[in-house]
């Protein structure tokens, strides 16, 4: 392998990987008192989320798997890890204490508080709100990690491929950006740390790449078996429709009105489409 080749496929993915940083600047436009703002927000992250998880990293995953394994046992392989994703993430959630844990609150009224002028309560929300813009930030890191790594070894494959997909991944990881930074904003007030947070969540693609390539080569002995890389994607998706379901629909139909939360939802799923739609 050519050094050139090598820097040419990381530099790809880290060009995709940093375009989450665009999509933290909308925080910076944000104000904290806009709780529809927040509302719709939330909604735009799960449905980013959910159309992701459902329409391209679980299909990665039965891709992969069934290519290794057949059609029925690679299914049925790619089904369990997208199960053991949520369980994984579910027992991480149960192990926090309940003092510390908002989701043993789940009626909306407990996100309420927000708009209080009363300083223990309106504490109590924005915890919850970090917590869950932490989480947030987790699910996307996690699913930046594989992805790195597919776009670093299809442009070391092929430059020209690599730009394309680099582009391609640059956008939609755009709307992930935003996922990240404007819950992180409205909890902490920091414009600041949002974009930090939604820019180290991107800088995940090239960790990503240069960890995984060199630790699976070396683990492996050459190239990373596919169904490694199936069981990551299908355990990835889990992960995000846990906290999808679990953590933002409920805290964007707390703060919203109307159908705020629907809005949000709809529109998150369709600019997460049409990114995956300009990867064609």
């Amino acid at each position: 392998m050519e050094s050139g080749s090598f820097w040419i496929a990381f530099g790809l993915t880290l060009f995709a990987g940093m375009a989450t940083g665009i999509g933290s600047v909308i925080a910076f436009v944000a104000k904290e008192t806009n709780h529809r703002f927040l509302s719709i927000s939330t909604g735009f992250s799960a449905g980013v989320m959910l159309y992701v998880s459902f329409v391209e990293i679980l299909q990665k995953g039965a891709t992969s798997l069934t290519e290794v394994y057949g059609p029925i046992q690679g299914t049925w392989m790619n089904v369990g890890f997208f199960f053991f994703g949520i369980l994984l993430v579910g027992l991480i959630d149960n192990f926090i204490p309940e003092k510390q844990n908002p989701h043993e609150q789940p009626t909306p009224s407990a996100l309420a508080p927000l708009h209080s002028d009363h300083p223990k309560t309106q504490h109590h929300s924005k915890q919850k709100l970090l917590r869950m813009a932490l989480f947030t930030a987790f699910a996307i890191a996690l699913h930046n990690f594989p992805e790195g790594l597919a776009t670093f070894l299809a442009a070391l494959e092929n430059p020209k491929i690599g730009i394309a997909i680099a582009v391609a991944i640059a956008l939609h990881n755009i709307p992930e950006g935003i996922s990240v930074s404007v819950p992180l904003f409205y909890a902490t007030g920091s414009r600041t740390k949002a974009f930090t947070y939604s820019f180290l969540s991107g800088l995940a693609e090239p960790v990503g790449a240069a960890i995984g390539y060199f630790g699976l080569r070396i683990i492996f002995g050459g190239d990373i078996p596919s169904q490694v890389m199936g069981a990551c994607f299908a355990a990835v998706a889990g992960i995000m429709v846990y906290i999808s379901l679990d953590e933002l629909l409920p805290t964007s139909r707390a703060y919203g009105k109307g159908h705020d939360s629907l809005l949000g939802l709809v529109a998150g799923m369709a600019v997460m489409a049409l990114s995956l739609l300009l990867m064609k």
